[in-house]
């Protein structure tokens, strides 16, 4: 199956600590590989915003970003956005992003909940696990309800490390419920949800979210969706976006976005 745009809404360049490459490197492999378009999402970690540096790092990203579309804008669209980390956390630093730079494409994370590590790092013997995930989706819900972003990240991120990593097993039945109501609030507040597909090279083996959640997604109204590799070095940009895109077909949907200047741009599928 042929797909009209293969886009990459989701990579890291060396403005994120834990990313190999240049932002050069990164843009080069996807010009390569062909791509539509490729959107520098490095990290910002709003809850440590300025003591590890965060402040500092998210500027230089985005003028890397600037500079590598002036670089390739013949061979493969450049665009500068940011991974927004735990916005909650700390407001006044999300903020203070927002303000920094005329980002193309915000997305939305939660990588730790509000006194929690990383879920990580974090010791799964020595936590009440329905705890910990229902914090994590009043966290998540609180950030839509804020809404200044563009697109939910990878939703069920903590399953990659309590499922993929520790094999220990989740009932999903108990969080349907949960994953409504972060799908509802998407919908009602016009964001989009992330199909990030870096779980298919990691010890999970499926997208987060998965099929099952995009279908629902779809069943309750829900029409925008970004797809991203959440590539850390060069050799994974556009990791499993075509199979992302290939899911989306058998979800139903027939567009996907990707933003500039906040804005989604509806590419078709097929």
């Amino acid at each position: 199956m042929k797909y009209r745009y293969i886009s990459d809404s989701h990579i890291h360049s060396d403005c994120s600590k834990d990313a190999k490459d240049s932002t050069m490197m990164m843009c080069e492999s996807g010009a390569k590989l062909g791509l539509y378009s490729l959107t520098v999402t490095d990290h910002c970690e709003c809850n440590v915003y300025k003591s590890e540096g965060y402040d500092r790092s998210v500027r230089q990203s985005y003028f890397e970003a600037r500079k590598a579309n002036a670089v390739f804008r013949s061979r493969v669209n450049i665009f500068a956005g940011v991974e927004l980390g735990q916005p909650m956390q700390d407001k006044n630093a999300a903020q203070d992003v927002l303000n920094s730079c005329n980002f193309d494409f915000v997305l939305a994370s939660v990588h730790n909940v509000k006194n929690y590590p990383d879920f990580f790092d974090m010791d799964y013997n020595n936590v009440d696990l329905d705890e910990v995930l229902n914090c994590y989706f009043d966290e998540v819900l609180e950030t839509i309800e804020w809404g200044k972003f563009d697109s939910l990240a990878h939703l069920t991120y903590p399953w990659r490390y309590i499922v993929g990593e520790h094999e220990i097993p989740i009932n999903n039945e108990k969080f349907k419920g949960r994953i409504d109501e972060v799908l509802k609030a998407l919908i009602t507040k016009n964001k989009s949800l992330e199909v990030n597909t870096s779980g298919l090279r990691q010890k999970i083996g499926k997208t987060m979210p998965d099929l099952p959640i995009l279908l629902r997604y779809r069943e309750l109204g829900g029409k925008l969706i970004t797809l991203g590799s959440d590539a850390h070095r060069w050799s994974d940009v556009g990791g499993g976006v075509e199979q992302g895109l290939h899911m989306l077909v058998k979800a139903g949907f027939t567009h996907f976005a990707v933003y500039s200047h906040n804005k989604p741009d509806l590419l078709p599928i097929l």
